[in-house]
């Protein structure tokens, strides 16, 4: 009896397959995958029917919006040769056959990919030039996707240009950028240019379901949506924070919970927000503020809670306009806004988004971020207090402001100062007032004399051709040899210039600082006004009918 010994290698136990995250696990291989951009992909299939396809393309948009992976798509739709190798481009690349398979797997000979971040001389370019002479390997099309393009140097973009605009019939140029601004005008001429979309909150919603699903994950609806609205139109960025949520959950069965979403990004809970808002209207100081610091010692962001109030405010506002609820949002937030909107006016309304924005603006550069946020609150509650512009205006015209007791007495109208009666005119040609002369000097452009008898000439009499002025302000004798010169010349005639021991009329100047003083204390007496410096004691008339321009 012989023994029989096994001299092979033992078996190995088989390698798990490594883990792909979902941002590269569902990256879309087919047209139809691609969410959110249903133009683009007529636009494309059209110039691939009717064989009108450019040589150069351009995507651009915000990151995650399936840029890169549309050119990738290009290049299979325009090398595809369908399962049975007879195929020509067509927009539903079967996947199938050899070339779709390697270009689904980065490993096609013919499409090269190249990261411009990392490749941006001229040299690099130069290779791309030099290898676009030769005809594809295997392929129906050679082609270059250049991702984030928009990094090319100056030089490596116009040793492009001449290739980009005139390159051999067998390649084609696939660009994309988040940065379009950046990419000259003279590549953007020659490209033919897509500009990708953000993708909406409930198709990204939807699409994440359906990953989801595939996962073999139970996702609650809100939480679906909350991770959508927090990817702001990214489906990749939403497939990042999914598979963080999923791995969130633990390995107990549980599923994706809207209130664990919230918890790991650190965003307000939707109660929680309406409660705050709703102490704000009521005016509870202490309360807002317990409100806030609970949120705070739960993990959420100060700025998050106001970037929800303006959300609140924003879905009150539609709703009193009368636009339709908004189905994603909870019934018990749909039925909190419906209430609100009747019961907000819209400067209301208006005033609390200021309010909110102003807050969150300062929170976002402040040092002290949740001190900042009280004080925001502080200062909303403050203000909701307070009347609205028009309702104030009614409270004034109905006698219901009532005037403080330390207000001060309202300001006495001063004295007005008597004019002299002017002359009667004794020639229809010449000024009949000394301020019409004034305007004659500065027409006939003697700017200066004219500056010097507005501001310090004061009259005793004027008639035409006979002018007496105040010694009280002397004048020299050289200005009043270039006053009759110059009035000659202005008029045609000469005239009689004179100095009288008298004080004189106010020069024109301090008139005119008279009239206004007069039109202001006019003002200020008016009921209306009275009533509204009765009411906000630190505000101040600026402006008046009747005031000079500060220029």
């Amino acid at each position: 009896m012989s023994d029989s010994f096994d001299l092979g290698e033992p078996s190995q136990p088989a390698k798990p397959e490594a883990y792909r995250v979902l941002a590269r696990k569902y990256r879309p291989q087919t047209f139809d995958q691609l969410i959110g951009q249903d133009a683009m992909v007529q636009t494309l299939g059209n110039a691939i029917r009717r064989d009108r396809l450019a040589h150069a393309f351009l995507m651009t948009g915000v990151r995650g919006v399936g840029k890169t992976s549309t050119a990738r798509l290009i290049a299979k739709a325009l090398n595809c040769i369908g399962p049975d190798g007879t195929g020509g481009p067509t927009i539903d690349p079967c996947g199938l056959c050899e070339p779709c398979r390697a270009i689904a797997e980065g490993r096609h000979i013919d499409v090269i990919e190249m990261d411009a971040a990392s490749h941006t001389g001229v040299d690099d370019v130069r290779e791309i030039i030099d290898a676009s002479r030769y005809a594809a390997v295997s392929a129906r099309f050679k082609i270059y996707i250049i991702d984030e393009v928009h990094m090319l140097s100056k030089n490596a973009f116009n040793a492009l240009l001449k290739t980009l605009e005139e390159p051999p019939a067998h390649v084609k140029f696939l660009f994309a950028t988040t940065e379009v601004n950046k990419v000259p005008v003279t590549v953007l001429s020659r490209c033919q240019r897509f500009d990708l979309r953000r993708i909406t909150a409930d198709k990204l919603a939807e699409h994440f379901l359906m990953v989801a699903t595939q996962e073999g994950v139970v996702a609650d609806p809100e939480a679906l949506m909350l991770i959508a609205r927090a990817a702001e139109g990214s489906a990749r960025d939403g497939l990042s924070i999914l598979d963080q949520a999923i791995a969130h959950a633990g390995l107990e069965g549980g599923g994706v919970s809207a209130d664990a979403v919230r918890q790991m990004l650190g965003l307000s809970d939707r109660g929680a927000v309406r409660d705050l808002l709703g102490l704000i209207l009521a005016g509870d100081g202490a309360g807002t503020l317990a409100s806030l610091r609970r949120q705070y010692d739960y993990g959420v962001d100060p700025l998050s809670v106001f970037r929800s109030l303006l959300e609140t405010v924003h879905g009150v506002t539609l709703a009193k306009v009368g636009t339709p609820d908004d189905i994603a949002q909870p019934l018990e937030e749909r039925e909190a806004r419906r209430e609100w909107a009747a019961a907000l006016s819209f400067p209301t309304l208006h005033r609390l988004w200021q309010l909110f924005l102003r807050g969150h603006d300062e929170i976002a550069k402040a040092a002290l971020p949740i001190e900042a946020a009280e004080m925001a609150l502080l200062r909303a509650i403050h203000a909701s207090t307070l009347p609205d512009p028009g309702e104030l205006a009614r409270q004034i015209v109905g006698g219901k402001v009532t005037k403080p007791a330390t207000s001060a007495a309202p300001m006495s109208a001063p004295t007005p100062i008597a004019a002299s009666e002017p002359t009667p005119v004794a020639h229809a040609t010449l000024p009949a007032t000394f301020q019409s002369l004034v305007d004659r000097l500065e027409e006939h452009g003697a700017i200066a004399l004219a500056a010097k008898m507005r501001h310090g000439a004061r009259v005793v009499s004027y008639e035409p051709l006979a002018l007496v002025l105040s010694g009280s302000r002397p004048i020299s004798a050289d200005t009043l040899a270039d006053l009759n010169a110059t009035l000659k010349a202005a008029t045609g005639q000469g005239w009689r210039v004179s100095i009288a021991d008298s004080p004189g009329d106010p020069t024109i100047n301090e008139a005119e600082k008279s009239a206004e003083a007069m039109a202001k204390a006019a003002i200020l007496e008016s009921p209306m006004i009275k009533a509204a410096l009765n009411a906000f004691p630190d505000a101040e008339l600026e402006q008046w009918p009747g005031q000079r321009s500060s220029a």
